[in-house]
């Protein structure tokens, strides 16, 4: 498994969770790396993402309470959600692109690899 996600589960609004995603030494080194979500019934979207020179961008629905960061030594990056909303409820994925330095599918990035989704609930 190259991807590994976890720290869902199911928060009031304005509540906090931060995700995680182990990613396999070399899949890291060579990624760029994003989260994903998909609520019911709506297509796959990219919520974060993050260049190995730290560049990110967001959409702006959770622009100011969401960030995406890695930790080399761990391989792993993470999505800190803070004052969530009923409408962030969803399956979150992170996904890696080997096209560095790119963050998004319309400028290039093509996420090839995912790990399982972790199911986010918000209650209102």
């Amino acid at each position: 498994v190259q991807l590994q996600a976890s720290g869902g589960g199911k928060v009031q609004a304005g509540e906090s969770l931060t995700l995680s995603c182990a990613a396999s030494g070399r899949l890291f080194r060579d990624s760029t790396m994003g989260w994903y979500r998909q609520a019911p019934g709506k297509t796959r979207e990219l919520v974060a993402a993050i260049t190995k020179s730290g560049a990110t961008n967001y959409i702006d629905s959770v622009k100011g309470r969401f960030t995406i960061s890695t930790d080399g030594a761990r391989n792993t990056v993470y999505l800190q959600m803070n004052s969530l909303k009923p409408e962030d409820t969803a399956v979150y994925y992170c996904a890696a692109s080997r096209q560095l330095g790119v963050l998004t599918p319309a400028r290039g990035a093509r996420y090839d690899y995912w790990g399982q989704g972790t199911l986010v609930t918000v209650s209102s």
